[in-house]
């Protein structure tokens, strides 16, 4: 490379990010191709088609249909797919984290475009991120969609009546575009699945969404709104408004009311959250102007506030329109605050004037499934079968690549006669070391229970039953279950959450690799199992001599 080229560095391969790479591809001029190097950072080598994600659950689309390659999508940039690790914008340089070879990279840059999107913000949920499906790249809404197909196939020969119910009980939070169209097409799927499974019928389903507003789509006119809540309704949803997600567990969520104190817990196995959202965590970290959502101020040319040579855009920028308010985190501005930003930073790189962003959104359309749907597009409402087809022929128009076009079409054509794939691919294991989440009264495992983990307390209380008598209790730092699995003896007692309670499991195949090769794991285990023992043995000579009294 050499060393007198303009680097522009791109981190995110979103629209915003992926689109500010082609369209700076096509706005330079035939000699500047070798005066300026673009590249792009991002986990993924491709970008995700997000507006049709919901149909990945629901099989309507193949799932590696609704992604594009990025290296054909913008040919002439340097593609890294690695973690971003810092970025130093003293030394104006970005470190990557290591991939095949435990080393780490620097790229230098000139000109740095920050487009690096959110995330889900689950650290205001107590066990949001230990139980509960995100629902925003193409590996949730795969897991999302396994999930669901190993509840039905456990549903189907489950005789215990309660633990049916929670197998099929689906639960979403987030009332807006993401959890509408995740909910909508999650019931289509459960719907048209319920057919080949023997003992379940629609009947048994419960779907439920969870709004905190007074409406869902608050996006929309409140007619298209209640339209749209009229049809989900219709086909079996049940909405619960003004209420939010409070905690999940491994057993369910826990809901509270906007005007109450009280909560309720609703038992299921399979949640799903589409809020709230927060900024990328380097965008935490810098050292910018940011609005009170944490997203960065930029001036209305694209570039950061107090920076000439940082630019920002997307879900992570605070980006002022024409109409005085900040661009909502959709594709349809994300793809123009990336023409604008990459035609301001080659007029920087020429000297010549910059433009300001000017768009102020075409439309909004949601889908509902089943083939009905709601839009705004420039003032007029669409609703139903027209704003479906609307809907598909917008996105589908939308979506890069003539190959790609092809492909989503004929997907839709032979869904319209083929029945909905149900088979069930496992490329997803649970950790061998996890965090659990539980709620006041929830049971860690019952008293005759098989041993399979061990459990270390971070956090609240927990009650040690036998026979359903409390005999101690567990904090912080204690460590309990390993007696049933090292002796593979059924669990002794039983332990139920005095307080929220927050655990770290881990697995047998985990644990007696930590016990067999880390050392001093074994030693402070046959400590623990000392001190348990006696603890046991004690309990057990009081329980037989209030035994004897009585």
């Amino acid at each position: 490379m050499s060393s007198d080229k303009k680097r522009i560095l791109i981190l995110g391969g979103g629209f915003a990010g992926v689109y500010t790479a082609m369209y700076l591809e096509k706005g330079m001029f035939w000699g500047e191709r070798d005066q300026y190097e673009i590249s792009l950072v991002s986990l993924e080598n491709y970008m995700v088609f997000q507006p049709l994600l919901p149909e990945v659950i629901s099989g309507t689309i193949e799932t590696l249909h609704v992604i594009s390659p990025i290296r054909r999508l913008a040919k002439r940039t340097r593609l890294h797919t690695r973690e971003i690790l810092e970025i130093d914008l003293e030394r104006k340089v970005v470190t990557l984290g290591p991939e095949f070879l435990p080393k780490t990279k620097e790229l230098p840059f000139d000109h740095l475009v920050v487009a690096l999107g959110s995330r889900l913000n689950s650290g205001l949920v107590p066990g949001m991120r230990e139980h509960a499906i995100p629902f925003k790249y193409l590996g949730d809404a795969l897991r999302l969609r396994t999930a669901i197909v190993q509840v039905l196939e456990e549903a189907d020969n489950e005789t215990d009546p309660e633990e049916r119910r929670r197998l099929l009980t689906f639960v979403v939070g987030g009332g807006g575009f993401s959890g509408v169209e995740c909910i909508a097409e999650m019931n289509d799927f459960l719907q048209s699945a319920v057919s080949a499974y023997q003992s379940i019928k629609a009947s048994d389903l419960r779907v439920i969404l969870l709004q905190s507003a007074d409406r869902i789509l608050p996006e929309l006119g409140e007619d298209l709104a209640r339209y749209a809540h009229k049809i989900l309704e219709q086909r079996g949803i049940e909405i619960r408004l003004n209420t939010r997600l409070k905690a999940v567990t491994a057993e369910g969520a826990v809901l509270q009311g906007k005007s109450s104190p009280e909560t309720e817990f609703i038992p299921a196995r399979v949640v799903v959250a589409t809020v709230p959202a927060a900024p990328h965590r380097l965008v935490e970290k810098l050292p910018f102007e940011k609005d009170k959502g944490g997203r960065i101020l930029v001036a209305p040319e694209m570039h950061v506030v107090g920076s000439a040579f940082v630019w920002a855009l997307g879900d992570c920028a605070a980006v002022p329109q024409p109409d005085g308010i900040m661009s909502p985190p959709t594709a349809q501005h994300a793809l123009r605050q990336a023409q604008t930003c990459a035609a301001n930073i080659l007029a920087t790189l020429r000297g010549t004037p910059l433009r300001r962003f000017s768009f102020t959104g075409l439309g909004k359309l949601a889908s509902l499934g089943h083939r009905s749907a709601v839009a705004e597009v420039m003032g007029i409402k669409l609703r139903g079968f027209i704003a479906w087809i609307f809907w598909r022929a917008v996105y589908l128009s939308k979506f890069p690549g003539l190959d790609r076009k092809w492909r989503i079409f004929t997907d839709w054509c032979l869904d319209i006669f083929l029945p909905r794939d149900i088979t069930e691919v496992r490329i997803f294991f649970p950790d061998s070391v996890s965090r659990q989440h539980l709620h006041t009264g929830e049971m860690v495992f019952d008293q005759g229970d098989f041993g399979d983990k061990v459990f270390v307390v971070i956090s609240g209380e927990a009650d040690v039953l036998r026979d359903g008598q409390s005999v101690a209790t567990l904090r912080a730092g204690d460590v309990f279950g390993e007696m049933a699995l090292i002796s593979q003896i059924p669990r002794s007692a039983s332990i139920q959450a005095k307080t929220p309670l927050d655990l770290i499991s881990i697995s047998r195949d985990a644990f007696e690799k930590l016990v067999t090769h880390l050392p001093g794991v074994k030693t402070s285990m046959n400590e623990v199992l000392q001190k348990h023992t006696a603890t046991r043995d004690a309990i057990l000579k009081q329980m037989e001599d209030a035994a004897r009294k009585s």
